[in-house]
C-alpha cells in the first residue's frame, strides 16, 4: 500500500514540470529510439509554445498533479485500517482497469503514437499488481477478524 501510495504521489509530481522534463528528454534523445526521440521532440515543442503563448493552459496539469495527490491520500484509510477501507483498493483496482480503455479511445481521438498509448496502459497494468496483492492480503485479515469477533461472541 505505501508503494502505491508513494508511486501516486511521485506520478502527480511529475505532472508539474512537465516542460523541464521534457527539454531534458529531448536533450537525452540520442539514447532513445527514434520514433521515441521525435515523439518527444513533439511534444517538448507543442508544450513549449503553449506554455510561451498561453501559460494558464498549464494550470490543468496542476490540478493533474494535485488529483493524484488526493486520491493516494485515501489510500491511508486501508493503511489504518484494511478490512473497513477495503473498498479503497476495490476503488483503485477499477481505476487501474478504466486506465486501459480511456488509453486507446482518447489516445486516438488525440492522435497519440499507439505505443505511448501501451505506456500509459502499463500504468492501469502495474498499479493493478500492489493493488491485488493488498486486496488478497486484506480478504485473510477479513477472515479472521470475522473468526475473533465470531469467537468472541460465542
Amino acid at each position: 500500500m505505501i508503494f502505491f501510495i508513494t508511486a501516486l504521489i511521485l506520478s502527480g509530481i511529475t505532472a508539474f514540470p512537465i516542460e523541464s522534463q521534457l527539454a531534458i528528454a529531448v536533450q537525452l534523445k540520442d539514447f532513445f529510439p527514434l520514433s521515441l526521440a521525435n515523439w518527444f521532440d513533439t511534444i517538448y515543442t507543442a508544450v513549449k509554445t503553449t506554455n510561451d503563448r498561453f501559460p494558464y493552459l498549464a494550470y490543468g496539469t496542476d490540478w493533474l498533479a494535485f488529483a493524484h495527490i488526493v486520491i493516494a491520500t485515501a489510500f491511508i484509510g486501508p493503511l489504518r485500517d484494511p478490512v473497513r477501507n477495503i473498498w479503497v483498493v476495490q476503488f483503485g483496482m477499477i481505476a487501474c482497469a478504466m486506465v486501459i480503455p480511456l488509453a486507446f479511445i482518447a489516445g486516438r481521438i488525440r492522435e497519440i503514437p499507439f505505443f505511448w498509448q501501451l505506456i500509459d496502459c502499463s500504468f492501469g497494468l502495474f498499479g493493478m499488481i500492489p493493488l491485488y496483492i493488498c486486496h488478497s492480503h486484506i480478504k485473510k485479515l477479513e477472515v479472521i477478524h470475522f473468526n475473533t469477533l465470531s469467537k468472541k461472541y460465542e
